[in-house]
């Protein structure tokens, strides 16, 4: 038997779903892009969020696993594929009514693996490092700005 019990973070934010759904209203998550894992078009994030509307009716397909969130929707007319840890998530609510809650970030806890893996990253990207096309060169670039970004808060009604 263990002591330390799983996050309860991805129950709270199904239920939370399910409910603003039940209610026929739009739910909207906040998302905090520091957290590692997350994947969503870099170039609608603000101050280290974004907000997405993951109601059914709005996304290609939406799974709720145990550990993320994955769907596709669109973005400028452009289909875009979104994974969400749930430990990013800063806010799940209703757009109508702003029902709902605001959760603590929760990062991932740095393994061996993990470190190992960040070892492996080149310190200076050569042109062989990346391909010729301009989204890869971009994702590049997303990725280092990423990293220096700090996350902050932002209460939207």
């Amino acid at each position: 038997m263990t002591s330390t019990m799983s996050s309860n973070k991805p129950y709270l934010v199904r239920a939370f779903y399910d409910w603003i759904q039940d209610n026929e209203l739009t739910p909207y998550i906040v998302v905090d892009v520091s957290v590692y894992g997350v994947l969503v078009p870099m170039h609608y994030v603000n101050d280290g969020q974004i907000i997405l509307n993951i109601s059914a009716g709005s996304v290609g397909s939406i799974a709720l696993g145990s550990e993320t969130i994955e769907f596709s929707a669109r973005f400028g007319g452009k289909l875009e594929y979104m994974v969400v840890p749930y430990g990013a998530i800063a806010a799940i609510y209703a757009k109508e009514n702003g029902a709902g809650t605001s959760l603590p970030i929760e990062h991932p806890e740095v393994t061996e693996t993990s470190e190992q893996l960040a070892d492996d990253v080149p310190e200076k990207f050569t042109l062989s490092d990346v391909s010729s096309d301009k989204k890869s060169v971009k994702k590049v670039s997303d990725i280092a700005e990423k990293a220096k970004r700090k996350a902050s808060f932002k209460v939207v009604k």
